[in-house]
């Protein structure tokens, strides 16, 4: 299978071993009803295997819609996935699940949400920091915050459940170039999306995700002291042509490779991979 085949929303790239894995959102169940999560395998960034279910909802998982955004990451041992769920008497909020291979088959980790139950949550990501401590980085909803909300919260080490309250990092309005959008129930306001952190020459970054006047559009952020508890400031996007929700990845070269999906249409969303220096 091409990359150009595969429709995906929310683009993760995992190199182990010579082997890309590539998980992401299921186009097709996106906006509703949801059973779980495939990984494609390749060594080329072109073709691939798959797809291999690596999670499926046998009937005992909380969450039964939107199964958004999973990453999957290493932690003493074993590989975990951070992914976004919703429930008819659920808000949605990012779950982690284990597993033991970057295949899976993945199994609920933590019980229920790690983000907080009263608010509304999506795309939370995996970040250690300099002192070895584990954090999620996620977004508060724009539907639910108005002004949309990057936020970064410590977990437990054995990322069971969240170890402190959550701290803000940024707006979406402190991007100039984010454009207020109109929900269906009638709110107003900014959107974030997809955070991701980066440690490079001595900088910590956020990618995020947001629109403007082109569309979906990738953005970047740099904390102001090199910390993940430092505030982020706005810098230029780094894609603005209706893709988003990026990450960042080294190919087996070692060539600083930026993947999101686009473009941001229904069943029309697939892997896109760039070269990218920062």
């Amino acid at each position: 299978m091409k990359t150009s085949e595969i429709n995906i929303r929310d683009p993760f790239v995992l190199l182990q071993d010579g082997t890309y894995f590539l998980y992401g959102t299921r186009g097709e169940t996106c906006w509703g009803p949801a059973t779980g999560f495939d990984v494609y395998t390749g060594t080329d960034l072109e073709n691939w295997e798959g797809p291999f279910p690596c999670f499926e909802n046998d009937g005992s998982f909380w969450a039964d819609r939107n199964y958004w955004a999973p990453e999957v990451h290493s932690w003493q041992g074993a590989w975990y996935m951070f992914a976004s769920f919703k429930s008819g008497d659920r808000r949605r909020g990012t779950a982690i699940l284990r597993a033991e291979t970057p295949k899976g088959p993945f199994i609920p980790w933590s019980l229920g949400p790690v983000t907080p139950d009263a608010w509304e949550c999506l795309d939370g990501t995996f970040y250690v920091d300099r002192g070895g401590n584990p954090w999620m980085v996620f977004c508060h909803e724009w539907v639910q915050a108005g002004d949309g909300e990057v936020l970064a919260m410590p977990l437990t080490m054995d990322l069971r459940a969240a170890a402190g309250e959550p701290r803000l990092l940024f707006r979406a309005s402190e991007a100039e170039w984010t454009k207020e959008m109109a929900h269906s129930s009638g709110i107003r306001g900014r959107v974030t999306d997809g955070p991701f952190l980066w440690w490079e020459d001595g900088r910590l970054l956020c990618l995020w995700s947001s629109f403007s006047e082109d569309g979906y559009t990738q953005g970047l952020a740099a904390s102001d002291n090199g910390e993940i508890t430092g505030r982020f400031r706005q810098l230029p996007p780094l894609f603005r042509e209706d893709g988003g929700h990026g990450m960042l990845f080294r190919t087996k070269e070692g060539q600083l490779m930026l993947a999101l999906h686009r473009p941001n249409r229904h069943l029309e969303e697939h892997p896109v991979f760039l070269p990218v220096a920062l």
